[in-house]
């Protein structure tokens, strides 16, 4: 059974929340602030966390900074901020996925099922996707760039293995989010943006590494086997 640790102050949000979450099959921990966050995130590991932005004190954006410094389980995000920056920067952070309240609980469920599918190692024969000095190990979810082991969310590795699987061809923000989420909910585009802008900065961490990801200007992006 996946457990979902779901991070939200108002608790009338957070039981609807867990009771649709635990209705679907899933273990549910729950936390009301970003301090108890990360204790469960450190002590138990679950599986996706849901996580409320607006949290006192340490709010959604320093809960998910602190969580990439040293995990990629996936996020979700909740906000209920109408600026999109808000969005942007939890995407760019290392978020998922996030929603905007008030939000279908139905529908939440569907994402996060979806999200917890792209960290699936996948079964079908072994896949190795070789590109100068990046290697892609498709089944067991690991890429080295360089010989040096690059981590990557499962969002993150899902969008890099669409863009590799079809080098050279020009991939339009919309392609690469219905591969990635596998669910065909209206989204935002510019979440592809925040996500291909991550995957850069860790595959290209030392001075000199390859660039893999091209952006075509209002198309989208492409992958360049060879850089």
């Amino acid at each position: 059974m996946k457990t979902i640790l779901v991070v939200e102050d108002e608790p009338q949000i957070a039981r609807l929340v867990r009771d649709y979450l635990e209705h679907a099959g899933f273990a549910v921990l729950m936390a009301g602030d970003g301090e108890s966050a990360l204790h469960h995130v450190r002590a138990v590991k679950p599986d996706l966390m849901v996580l409320d932005l607006g949290l006192p004190g340490m709010d959604g954006l320093d809960v998910t900074r602190t969580v990439r410094s040293f995990s990629t389980m996936p996020i979700i995000v909740l906000t209920a901020r109408a600026d999109e920056t808000d969005r942007v920067v939890g995407l760019e952070l290392g978020a998922d996925d996030y929603m905007v309240k008030p939000f279908s609980p139905k529908e939440l469920v569907a994402r996060v099922r979806a999200v917890l599918r792209r960290g699936q190692p996948e079964q079908t024969p072994a896949e190795i996707i070789r590109a100068a000095d990046l290697v892609i190990e498709v089944p067991e979810m690991r890429v080295t760039a360089a010989g040096r082991h690059v981590d990557l969310t499962p969002t993150e590795f899902q969008l890099l293995v669409v863009l590799a699987r079809h080098p050279g061809r020009v991939l339009t923000r919309g392609q690469l989010l219905q591969a990635v989420r596998g669910v065909a909910f209206e989204s935002y585009e510019r979440a592809i943006d925040a996500h291909v802008k991550n995957i850069r900065r860790k595959l290209e961490a030392h001075e000199g590494a390859t660039s893999y990801i091209e952006t075509v200007y209002g198309v989208g992006y492409r992958f360049r086997d060879g850089g």
